[in-house]
């Protein structure tokens, strides 16, 4: 009889918990992503102590990212120029141009901001033995030394600038390469990408893990007497995201362009937020790019080319910082000049990833254009580490999702231009259908 009942318990125990799986599998993705940081708040807020424990599922989900990221680039990237045939166009000129427009306009709006929102800041330390890059064109030799690095040193820094040249000339060089071996490339890849599917899947857990070490970590006490500053630079941002880039959207397709953003933001924008690591969120963005059904020769490309140049956030923070700091020692700045800091945030903006300390340590150099010394440029520079733990978040948020946001609007342009039809309805119901098919 004991025995009977422990196998009824057994059996029901096992029933129950296969429900339960088929439910959360029966419930989106980004959904499930929302559970996990809703969770992941409640118990940093109310058991911090245990919750504690759970931070080792962020660091894990990240690091699994990152070590997939770069291999992912290489092979996407190779097989997709290998296989790519004679006179097939694709639309790199018209991504790099919106990457770059984005970029642009973000430093400048960050520049009307400040000019009508003046902010000063109290100067800390906390950058002590950090070195800057001493100007742009230290910015850009280091960015032009990262395309010939040592193909395995690239791939050991997640160097992707490097990664993306290597991936490039191989590719060209495999075009006249037998059938054979383009298949084995191109299986590879898939098989990557098959693996980035499921680390993909474990987002929630990610994601939980990382709301509470950010929680746990570094609270939000800190964070109060830089209120200003904070509102400053997330309202630039969401600026950006929410007029900007639906602007750039519209010219472009004529079209309603907030579905589209949204669905950037929402699938792309929290991941990074999290992560906090645009290299880290190319995966997540590539899935997104095939969910959307783009070509796979231009994202392959364009995805982690954006994750080096296309940096709207950067320019934001790079803007408002340096002014926050002319503004707190009563420098006079007139509006070409402010022009010229938009543009040389964006010129450094488009660096950034090629130098240690990313956005934070090029606003030195801005700096230097209105004759602030390198020491209180670097008293900044550690406000910045403050307020890091938002203003990273949003600012690599708004980074990444605009990579898929200004690929797909180049892509839609080019279908609508040629007399396709582009319904976004459409576009989303397919990616529905995809995601259920991926469930089963």
């Amino acid at each position: 009889m004991i025995k009977g009942m422990q196998s009824y318990l057994k059996n029901h125990q096992g029933g129950t918990d296969m429900k339960v799986l088929k439910m959360w599998n029966r419930i989106s993705l980004v959904k499930q992503i929302m559970i996990g940081l809703v969770l992941g708040v409640l118990m940093a807020v109310l058991i911090p102590e245990i919750a504690k424990s759970f931070t080792i599922l962020g660091t894990l989900f990240v690091g699994a990212l990152k070590a997939i990221a770069p291999v992912l680039v290489l092979f996407l990237v190779m097989a997709s120029i290998a296989q790519h045939k004679k006179g097939q166009q694709t639309n790199m000129k018209a991504i790099v141009f919106l990457y770059l427009l984005g970029t642009f306009l973000a430093g400048l709006i960050a520049v009307v901001a400040s000019f009508i929102f003046p902010v000063s800041i109290t100067l800390t330390q906390g950058a002590e033995g950090l070195e800057p890059p001493g100007n742009a064109i230290e910015v850009i030799k280091t960015l032009v030394l990262n395309i010939v690095d040592n193909p395995a040193n690239a791939l050991m820094n997640a160097n992707y600038i490097g990664i993306l040249a290597w991936a490039i000339v191989l590719g060209l060089a495999l075009r006249n390469a037998a059938d054979s071996t383009k298949t084995a490339i191109t299986n590879f890849s898939e098989a990557i990408a098959k693996v980035v599917g499921w680390v993909i899947k474990l987002a929630p857990l990610g994601i939980f893990g990382l709301v509470i070490e950010s929680i746990t970590a570094n609270g939000l006490s800190s964070l109060l007497s830089y209120g200003k500053l904070l509102a400053l630079l997330i309202g630039c941002m969401l600026v950006v995201a929410l007029v900007v880039n639906p602007i750039i959207v519209f010219i472009n397709i004529r079209q309603n362009p907030y579905p589209l953003v949204f669905k950037c933001l929402r699938e792309s924008g929290i991941t990074a937020f999290f992560t906090r690591s645009s290299a880290a969120n190319i995966p997540v963005n590539m899935t997104l790019c095939e969910k959307l059904g783009l070509d796979k020769e231009t994202y392959s490309v364009s995805i982690p080319l954006g994750a080096t140049v296309n940096m709207a956030g950067a320019a934001v923070t790079i803007s408002v910082l340096t002014l926050a700091a002319v503004n707190t020692l009563g420098i006079q700045v007139d509006l070409p000049t402010a022009v010229i800091l938009s543009v040389l945030a964006a010129v450094c903006a488009c660096g950034a990833s090629g130098v240690a300390g990313g956005s934070l340590l090029l606003i030195p150099l801005a700096c230097s254009l209105f004759g602030i010394p390198a020491d209180a440029a670097m008293q900044v520079v550690g406000v910045g580490f403050i307020i890091g733990v938002l203003q990273d978040s949003f600012e690599t948020s708004l980074n990444s999702s605009t990579d898929v946001l200004f690929t797909a609007t180049a892509e839609y342009k080019k279908r609508l231009k040629e007399g396709e039809k582009v319904n976004f309805k459409e576009v989303f119901e397919l990616s529905k259908v995809s995601n259920d098919l991926a469930k089963n």
